[in-house]
Order: structure tokens, then C-alpha cells, then sequence
């Protein structure tokens, strides 16, 4: 499973980097600007996580709000693209979110993953090492697929239970195969709460261009939720 994740994403580094910004409407105007929002617009001085950087848009946008960025993906190839962007604005490494991480004791203000922990078929590790990683005070936004949306995509869906889904994506022409893990609202909470509290739970709407450039999709968004943002903090 990681390695066909790391596969796929290497071979979508280049989509991410060139043409996601600006064709990828459930990035740039649905699950971004949802983010984006929960986060201060005044930035400066705080150590800030990119867990799942891809090419590095959040890790850009974070900088420019005076955050003081690290950023990791397991993709070699969406580290490479991320550091092309950043240059030595950020640090940019290489670095898999279901091992411990290479970060001493307390070193974050933030962690902030988008659309990566449905990669993760267990989140235990993971929470465990944000929370570490994380100041007293500090706080992790995360966002995942909604599990009412992906469970549509399963034949015979076992609702209750964590399970591997193989989805078809359609880049630039190509085709891709991409594997992701669906698991029910109630773990998603629970294993949240295990290391946090919750502050915020989001189901993001779509923005206006979103309507005004693809209004059929808005449409089903504004009626189903294709994405969930959680923020939460230390406990």
C-alpha cells in the first residue's frame, strides 16, 4: 500500500506542481479556502508542520503568513517539486507519517495536513507523534475525504470498518489509480480525541467561482460534502 501511494504520487508531481492551482477545483476553490480559514492570517514567528506537503502550496501559503514552515511528504518526486517552489524559504524533506518522526520534543506551533491521512490505514502512530512534535498550546487542522461521500465508492460497503478503497483519477489525460483508506465518522472522532480536543469541525461549501466555473458539481456540493476539516488542540 505505501509503495503503490509513493508510486502515484511521484508520477502526479508534475500535475501538482503545474496544473493543480489552477484546474483542480476541489483544491483551489473548496478544500483550500476552508483550510486557509481556520488558520491566523498573522503567521509570524510560529513553527509550522506541512504533514503531506505535496507540491508545496500550503507550504507557501503558510510562509507568506510569516509562519516558519518544515514540510515532509513520502513522495520523493512532490519533495523535489515543493522544494522547486520554496527554494530556501522552507525545509522540505522526505519523511513517512506512519513512523516517528525526525522532530525533537515540542517543536511546533501547528501541525497542518490536507487531504493525507486517508493514506493511513492507522492513525495511532501518527497522532501520537503530532502530539509530541506539538507545543503546549498547539494546535493540528486536518482534512480528510468524508466517509458519507467515499462510501459510495464500494460495492458492498462495510460501513463500521476501516477499509481500502481504489479509486480512478483522471489528470492531464492520464489515468491514475489511486488507493486510499475509508473509515466511519465515529473513529475519525474518537481517534482524534484519543490525543486532542476538538475546537472546530467543518464540512466546507464550495466558493462562488466554484459555481460560477462548474456549477453542476457545486451543486451536489452543496448538498453532499465530499470533505471534513477537523481543528483541534493539546489536551
Amino acid at each position: 500500500m505505501k509503495d503503490k501511494v509513493r508510486e502515484v504520487y511521484n508520477q502526479l508531481a508534475g500535475y501538482y506542481a503545474n496544473e493543480a492551482d489552477q484546474t483542480g477545483l476541489y483544491n483551489s476553490e473548496y478544500e483550500r479556502p476552508a483550510m486557509m480559514a481556520q488558520l491566523p492570517m498573522d503567521m509570524k514567528g510560529l513553527s509550522v508542520l506541512d504533514a503531506g506537503c505535496a507540491a508545496g502550496w500550503y507550504t507557501e501559503q503558510l510562509e507568506k503568513r510569516g509562519a516558519n514552515v518544515t514540510a515532509i511528504d513520502l513522495s520523493p518526486e512532490m519533495v523535489h517539486a515543493a522544494k522547486k517552489r520554496m527554494g530556501a524559504k522552507a525545509n522540505v524533506l522526505c519523511a513517512d507519517l506512519a513512523t516517528a518522526l525526525p522532530f525533537e520534543d515540542r517543536s511546533f506551533d501547528w501541525v497542518v495536513s490536507s487531504l493525507t491521512l486517508h493514506y493511513l490505514e492507522d492513525w495511532g502512530k501518527t497522532f501520537q507523534e503530532f502530539k509530541r512534535i506539538l507545543k503546549p498550546g498547539g494546535r493540528l487542522l486536518f482534512s480528510v475525504h468524508h466517509p458519507f461521500t467515499d462510501i459510495e465508492l464500494l460495492a458492498e460497503a462495510d460501513y463500521f470498518s476501516t477499509e481500502l478503497i481504489t479509486d480512478h483519477w483522471e489528470k492531464s489525460g492520464k489515468a491514475y489509480e489511486v488507493l486510499f483508506y475509508r473509515r466511519p465518522l465515529s473513529d475519525i472522532f474518537n481517534q482524534t480525541l484519543k490525543h486532542f480536543a476538538i475546537e472546530k469541525i467543518i464540512e466546507p461549501k464550495p466558493t462562488l467561482k466554484f459555481k460560477d466555473l462548474a456549477p453542476e458539481s457545486y451543486g451536489r456540493l452543496m448538498k453532499k460534502p465530499n470533505f471534513l476539516i477537523i481543528q483541534a488542540a493539546m489536551k
